[in-house]
C-alpha cells in the first residue's frame, strides 16, 4: 500500500545511459513510477554512484525532473548498496514520520542499475533487515542481459518479489 511503501531509484545516471541494455525502457518505467509515486504520495529516494565519475541522475527518468533533489532526495554513494548511513537514516525518518509512526514503511519498490551489483546488494541488505522488497523487472537492467537475468533469479531466491511496474501499481 502507498502508506507502507518507498520507491528506491538506484543509480540511473547519465554516464550509464549508452552502456545499459534496454536503457530507454528502464527510463520509461522509472518515469512512470515517479509519476505514480508522486500521485499516491509514496516517498521516493534516489542514489548516485560516485557522481563525479558517473554524472547526475538522468532528468528524463522523472515525470517531473524538478522532483530530483527536492521531492526525491538524492544520496551520493561510493559503495554498492543504496543503504549508506545517510540514506538509511533518511529511510528511518520516513518510517517514523509516516502517519504518526503508526504504520512503518517496510515495502520497498526497487528499480535502477546495475541489477547484478548495486540493485542486488540493496535488495539483499533490505531483506536482511526484514523488509519486503519488490523488484520491478521492467525497471532494472545491467550492461549484459545475462547479468540481469542472474541477478533477478538470485534476488527472488533470497526472498524478493520480482514483479512489474504495472503489477506494483495495483498491489
Amino acid at each position: 500500500t502507498p502508506s507502507t511503501s518507498v520507491l528506491l531509484i538506484c543509480d540511473v545516471q547519465t554516464r550509464f545511459r549508452p552502456l545499459i541494455h534496454n536503457m530507454e525502457s528502464l527510463l520509461h518505467t522509472t518515469k512512470f513510477m515517479t509519476s505514480v509515486a508522486k500521485e499516491l504520495e509514496i516517498p521516493m529516494v534516489a542514489t548516485q554512484q560516485y557522481t563525479k565519475v558517473f554524472g547526475p541522475t538522468i532528468p528524463e527518468a522523472f515525470a517531473d525532473p524538478s522532483d530530483i533533489g527536492t521531492l526525491c532526495p538524492v544520496f551520493e554513494k561510493k559503495k554498492f548498496s543504496m543503504l549508506t548511513d545517510e540514506c538509511s537514516s533518511h529511510l528511518q525518518t520516513l518510517s517514523a514520520t509516516n502517519e504518526g509512526g503508526e504504520t512503518p514503511r517496510t515495502n520497498y519498490l526497487l528499480l535502477g542499475i546495475e541489477a547484478h551489483v548495486c540493485l542486488q546488494q540493496t535488495a539483499l541488505d533490505l531483506l536482511e533487515l526484514g523488509h519486503s522488497v519488490h523488484v520491478l523487472a521492467d525497471g532494472v537492467s545491467s550492461q549484459q542481459c545475462y547479468d540481469r537475468k542472474m541477478a533477478l533469479k538470485r534476488m527472488e531466491q533470497s526472498g524478493a518479489w520480482i514483479t512489474t511496474s504495472q503489477s506494483a501499481v495495483f498491489m
